[in-house]
């Protein structure tokens, strides 16, 4: 038996593929007018888009509830920003740009995103730079975030109420951009960088260093300990899943053919590990207007577009695909209807019990029947996952012949 793929009649065009590519359908968009702190308006407000860019108007405030803010002074603010995010990363194969002070990118619902620093050095002499988590996280709130002085609420480290980073069975979403254009997902993505292989949580490849001393530094102590600053940790390449920017080019749902991606890093109890989002360095160009003082109001100049969320944006928010499937067990084939409404243009991938894939399928779309010919898989368990954007499910298939 042959496999079939009933895939009927959709004639699509290139304005509405451009409107379901992931720099412009990964955002959190209110839609209700809805209001979070100090009855700001939450997340994002616009998207909009040419060709070239992705613009992202947001208050910065979060749809999840934030504060208080031990030791800290500072409230949120409305911030008005619009970002600016190139929808054609390139790799930087000159001078590497550091990532500064300030947003270094934007989460996916608007909230900036901050290097690991927090501004400040041992006796102010910008050589011992402070780690952010251990001299500010007395002021982070459940969501480890805060304000800044300018009411710039932020994340230095892995924003744990924007997704589920306790579920390590699934990719994990994207959750945000860096201004080099390229996404951020959370913790978790498959073993392989082509795509295969069982889910994991990737590792950074930045080492504690060993020892009780710092060259013009304080000594290592109760006061101090190792991972007080920035340069406790040095880069190794090959140590983790990243490289020293935080990321690694790899295959993602979101992007079947890859894409380099940077990863929140965090370990087995979810407690964030350094460089936590970015590395020291962007891996791609950086654009004007995003990074710097007073920056983060970028004025559009180009002709547009603005990105209306349809039932199928509005399912991204959501944790599961709707779809059937039968017969399971299962002898031969299997059929797949997806739920109507739900994401168009979805993979589906057959995955043994070692995490290899044995059988995979593009352009899976909703409303359609599917039927995948399993003539081929030895009995066993399977696990069938469809992925769509930011959404993977994942069913057992019981193979016996």
């Amino acid at each position: 038996m042959k496999p079939i793929y009933t895939l009927g009649l959709f004639l699509l065009t290139n304005t509405l593929f451009a409107q379901t590519t992931p720099e412009i359908t990964s955002w959190k968009i209110n839609t209700t007018q809805q209001t979070g702190y100090a009855g700001i308006l939450t997340n994002v407000q616009k998207v909009q888009y040419s060709s070239n860019n992705v613009y992202v108007s947001t208050t910065c405030i979060p749809d999840y509830n934030i504060g208080p803010w031990t030791a800290n002074p500072n409230i949120p603010v409305n911030k008005d920003f619009i970002f600016k995010i190139t929808r054609n990363p390139i790799q930087n194969t000159g001078i590497l740009t550091k990532t500064p002070l300030g947003h270094v990118g934007v989460w996916s619902n608007g909230v900036s995103i901050f290097n690991p620093k927090d501004g400040m050095s041992y006796n102010n002499a910008g050589v011992w730079n402070r780690d952010a988590l251990f001299f500010e996280g007395v002021s982070f709130d459940n969501c480890l975030g805060h304000p800044g002085p300018g009411g710039e609420y932020h994340h230095h480290v892995n924003p744990t109420c924007l997704y589920n980073d306790k579920d390590s069975l699934n990719h994990s979403p994207i959750i945000g951009y860096a201004f080099d254009g390229y996404p951020i997902y959370g913790a978790y993505a498959y073993t392989n960088t082509n795509g295969t292989g069982p889910i994991k949580r990737m590792k950074s490849s930045f080492v504690m260093n060993t020892g009780t001393t710092r060259n013009k530094g304080p000594v290592v102590d109760a006061s101090y300990p190792l991972g007080a600053f920035i340069e406790d940790r040095s880069f190794v390449d090959g140590a983790g899943d990243l490289d020293i920017h935080n990321g690694r080019f790899c295959v993602t749902p979101d992007y079947p053919n890859g894409t380099y991606a940077y990863f929140v890093t965090i370990d087995a109890n979810l407690y964030p590990v350094y460089p936590y989002v970015i590395g020291p360095t962007y891996y791609g160009t950086v654009q004007v207007g995003n990074t710097g003082p007073n920056s983060g109001h970028n004025t559009i100049t180009e002709i547009v577009t603005t990105y209306i969320p349809s039932a199928t944006a509005i399912l991204n928010q959501k944790q599961q695909i709707e779809f059937e499937y039968y017969p399971n067990p299962t002898a031969n084939y299997l059929e797949l209807v997806v739920a109507p409404g739900a994401f168009q243009y979805m993979h589906a991938k057959f995955i043994n019990e070692l995490g290899e894939v044995v059988l995979q399928q593009n352009n899976i779309q909703a409303g359609f029947t599917h039927i995948f010919n399993l003539e081929h898989l030895s009995n066993g368990i399977y696990y069938l996952n469809l992925q769509g954007n930011s959404i993977n499910t994942v069913k057992k298939i019981i193979v016996a012949k």
